[in-house]
């Protein structure tokens, strides 16, 4: 399949009080439609740095970062937005559900966002994520794995290009995290989208399609 995601010789620098960092250093990868891709390496070596610049939040110092078409960074903020509403679904480690919002609505918001509604998909991706009991319920009478399934249910509602998940299973114990992994992996598959995580957990590696090995902010290893 194309490529939704490609990175061009990308650097990115920021400096932690007088010392100069070089989070990344000339990295350069695709990511293809329905492709699972770790990344994987120490803490410290670029994996978060780089899901920040694909999700465009961030911008590189030189370099491409190209998602389903869009150079994000030279792109302007309407082209972001825009990116970041139809083109890209966000897993947080920490969910970042809405307190104040109940499951579906939470799953529903990246579609009002955009000023639009779709209550069929909505209601298909509850059932498919097992919460149609929960529907009703607020994120602080949700357990954790809920938490998280509620969270990749909301960023897959748009039907996104790709999906970044930076520690997905971090915040989980051993059975939820399976579980999660797995629900992502079937809907990718189902969905088509290509899917980009940042772990340490050796069973995502093991389930992802290719591996990046990073270490000190370049590509160690694909």
């Amino acid at each position: 399949m194309a490529a939704v995601v490609e990175l061009i010789e990308v650097s990115k620098s920021y400096r932690r009080g007088d010392e100069l960092v070089h989070a990344l250093r000339g990295v350069t990868f695709t990511l293809a439609g329905g492709e699972m891709v770790a990344l994987v390496g120490p803490s410290g070596c670029g994996k978060s740095t780089t899901l920040n610049l694909v999700a465009g939040v961030d911008r590189p110092d030189s370099g491409a970062v190209v998602v389903a078409g869009a150079d994000l960074a030279t792109a302007g903020e309407a082209v972001l937005v825009r990116a970041r509403r139809h083109s890209i679904g966000i897993v947080f480690q920490s969910f970042h559900l809405m307190p104040h919002l109940t499951v579906e609505e939470n799953i529903a918001l990246p579609l009002a966002l955009d000023g639009g509604r779709d209550a069929a998909r909505v209601l298909d991706l509850i059932r498919r994520v097992g919460l149609e009991h929960r529907r009703d319920h607020f994120p602080a009478q949700l357990s954790g794995g809920e938490q998280q399934r509620t969270a990749v249910a909301r960023a897959l509602v748009h039907r996104p290009a790709v999906v970044l998940a930076d520690e997905p299973t971090g915040a989980l114990d051993s059975a939820s995290g399976a579980a999660v992994l797995r629900l992502m992996d079937d809907l990718r598959r189902e969905e088509g989208s290509a899917l980009l995580l940042a772990t340490h957990d050796e069973a995502i590696a093991a389930a992802a399609d290719r591996l990046i090995r990073m270490r000190d902010g370049a590509i160690e290893a694909l």
